[in-house]
């Protein structure tokens, strides 16, 4: 790394001083760099033509203008915050970042920032889909002391395409689908979601992400086309309108089952009780109600999904 610091040192500061700007990266080779704005209240982003044309030549220039200051100090280098990156290794479509444990000298929002900037920048390459943080070889954790894990830029969504608001930590309760699409599983998940945003309208784009890939056996229960119209909340009474993707079925998931995948995670909110789904602001003749409750007929837990798996393998084999 300190060989890769000094060969790009000078040509990156260059391209900063002269390339940087506040429209979306465009044409090829192009980059948005997510940098830590002075009051360390928000993410915004600088474009950067890069030179290399393989991904890990383009990850090395990337790192290394993370790790740049500028001259005129008029915003600050996410990997250049009081603490030293020691490694970068990418395999599987996964870049692990090794930093100094100074990391977690960060004030609590300077760190979510310095996160969202490393993972909105790193995964613009191809061949990275997910960025993790390892402090000298131990995991990172969040406030709650759970590990953060793998992360994917849709884990820090900017609003505008120039900054990154604050966001909210949210730890929900999401329900996904079984191995053969007859079942749901339940599965935690804490991500940071924006504040402007309800925690409904959060848990319904988290099911349409689908499952985080961590944990094996858990399915997408929504087609990843799907649109969120609008997610309202009143008496209790939590209102969905999705685009007619939602019909549309993914991994032989039958709606039925999608329907409570949204309807029992929406129902783990203290605010909601009952849940009423729309397409393109109507009631499908199809559904089997206006309004649904928790069903937790359907769920099991993952041992037991994972031990039907088992049971229906050796059943084909003998």
């Amino acid at each position: 790394m300190k060989k890769i610091r000094n060969i790009l040192l000078i040509f990156c500061v260059v391209c900063l001083m002269a390339g940087c700007g506040k429209e979306p990266a465009t044409g090829e080779n192009v980059y948005n760099i997510y940098y830590v704005s002075n009051s360390e209240n928000k993410v915004e982003f600088h474009t950067y033509e890069a030179s290399g044309t393989e991904d890990a030549e383009i990850l090395e220039e990337l790192v290394e203008c993370l790790s740049v200051m500028p001259e005129k100090l008029e915003y600050k280098a996410p990997l250049a915050m009081g603490f030293t990156l020691q490694n970068v290794e990418l395999q599987d479509g996964k870049c692990q970042l090794t930093v100094s444990k100074d990391y977690k000298n960060l004030p609590f929002t300077t760190e979510v920032l310095v996160r969202a900037a490393l993972v909105r920048t790193l995964t613009q390459i191809d061949s990275v889909q997910y960025v993790g943080i390892s402090l000298e070889g131990e995991s990172l954790m969040d406030s709650t002391g759970a590990p953060v894990g793998w992360m994917s830029a849709e884990q820090f969504i900017d609003n505008d395409g120039n900054e990154i608001n604050t966001y909210e930590l949210g730890k929900v309760k999401l329900y996904f689908a079984g191995h053969d699409g007859t079942h749901l599983i339940s599965a935690y998940r804490e991500k940071r979601y924006l504040s402007t945003s309800s925690k409904e309208r959060f848990v319904v784009q988290e099911l349409i992400y689908g499952p985080s890939g961590q944990v094996e056996g858990l399915y997408p229960t929504i087609h990843p086309g799907t649109q969120i119209i609008n997610v309202t909340t009143k008496d209790g009474i939590c209102y969905v309108n999705l685009s007619a993707h939602f019909l549309t079925a993914v991994n032989n998931v039958p709606v039925e089952m999608s329907i409570y995948s949204i309807v029992n995670s929406l129902v783990e909110l203290s605010s909601v009780n009952k849940v009423q789904i729309l397409v393109d602001g109507k009631i499908p003749d199809t559904f089997s109600q206006s309004l649904y409750e928790r069903n937790l007929d359907i769920v099991k837990t993952l041992e037991e999904s994972l031990a039907s798996v088992l049971e229906e393998t050796e059943e084909n084999t003998e």
